[in-house]
């Protein structure tokens, strides 16, 4: 295992380059995602650059499947950035720099230019779905499965529902019947975490798929809806028409609706409970998120009842969900 007088990872980085034959290169800190991993930029005294992941050592384990996920999504043709080097013990890989903004970041684009990204993401995500099923689960990760969805939600029952009184035991009970549908379809392998926070553009109409180490099986239409639902929104337009395109063959239109209630609630869940401990930095995409939560949430059978009822305390928490955070 690394040791150093110090555990700063940049300390211990500094000292592992220079083993790796990379002395001399410049670290830069990179925000994080919302787990503990850390990422830096380095850069060769020339300006040649790399994106180093940092794992402590709780999650090597997610080190190991990044690994092995993106050697099966390389050869199902789906971008990845180039693992230049991988030392576990340590909790070091040294990624291919695929640039400084993912889409997510690219504020810029117009309604046009988004949608060719998120079809080219769509494209990817039916090859992901389209992965050997005993490959994908002999990665480790537990499938997306009825106790798993149900389980995503309690975050946010007790983050954010329950403290706006939100949570009465029938509506929990309507949410955990939705996730038992949403589990009835067969599963097929997906990112798990598939939003364009994840993705980085490549070219005008190409991305690269980031944060696969969740690869697992899981809800046909999930891929879609975290796509569609989290961080860009796509318009009601424009869900439709990706929706005719990419909705898998037998999957009905009410699967996708509780993928999108089951993701956009479980991600304010997240977002929410990192706000508790202090981490704001998603806490704008509450409002956002749960609308489109709201919107599918009116549609289904089990949740329509609960919906109107809880129609006024709902929408309030959307507009401001950082009155109890």
């Amino acid at each position: 295992m690394e040791t150093a007088a110090s555990d700063s990872p940049g300390l211990r980085l500094e000292a592992w380059l220079a083993r790796a034959g990379r002395a001399g290169w410049t670290l830069e800190p990179l925000a994080g995602d919302l787990s503990s991993r850390s990422y830096f930029r380095v850069r060769s005294p020339e300006g040649e650059t790399r994106v180093v992941a940092c794992y402590p050592e709780e999650l090597r384990d997610a080190q190991r499947r990044f690994v092995l996920a993106a050697g099966l999504l390389a050869r199902a043709s789906v971008r990845v950035p180039v693992i230049e080097l991988d030392d576990h013990a340590a909790g070091f890989s040294l990624l291919e720099d695929l640039g400084e903004r993912t889409l997510y970041e690219h504020a810029e684009l117009e309604a046009e230019a988004r949608a060719r990204y998120l079809v080219a993401a769509l494209d990817s995500a039916r090859r992901i779905a389209a992965l050997t099923r005993e490959e994908v689960v002999a990665l480790g990760s537990p499938p997306l499965d009825r106790s798993l969805l149900v389980r995503e939600l309690e975050n946010t029952v007790r983050f954010f529902l329950a403290p706006r009184r939100l949570a009465p035991r029938g509506f929990v009970a309507a949410l955990e019947e939705l996730c038992r549908r949403l589990a009835e379809d067969p599963p097929v392998p997906c990112h798990r975490d598939f939003m364009v926070r994840n993705l980085m553009p490549l070219g005008p109409a190409a991305v690269a798929v980031l944060d696969f180490q969740d690869l697992r099986l899981g809800p046909p239409a999930y891929d879609l809806a975290s796509l569609l639902n989290d961080s860009w929104f796509a318009s009601s337009e424009l869900e439709r028409e990706l929706l005719d395109r990419y909705l898998p063959a037998g999957v009905a239109p009410d699967q996708y609706r509780r993928a999108v209630v089951q993701r956009a609630l479980k991600a304010v869940g997240t977002f929410t409970s990192f706000a508790a401990r202090g981490d704001r930095r998603r806490l704008a995409l509450v409002g956002p998120t749960l609308e489109r939560a709201r919107r599918h949430l009116a549609e289904l059978p089990e949740t329509r009842a609960w919906s109107r009822e809880l129609a006024s305390g709902l929408a309030d928490a959307a507009a401001s969900p950082e009155t109890i955070c």
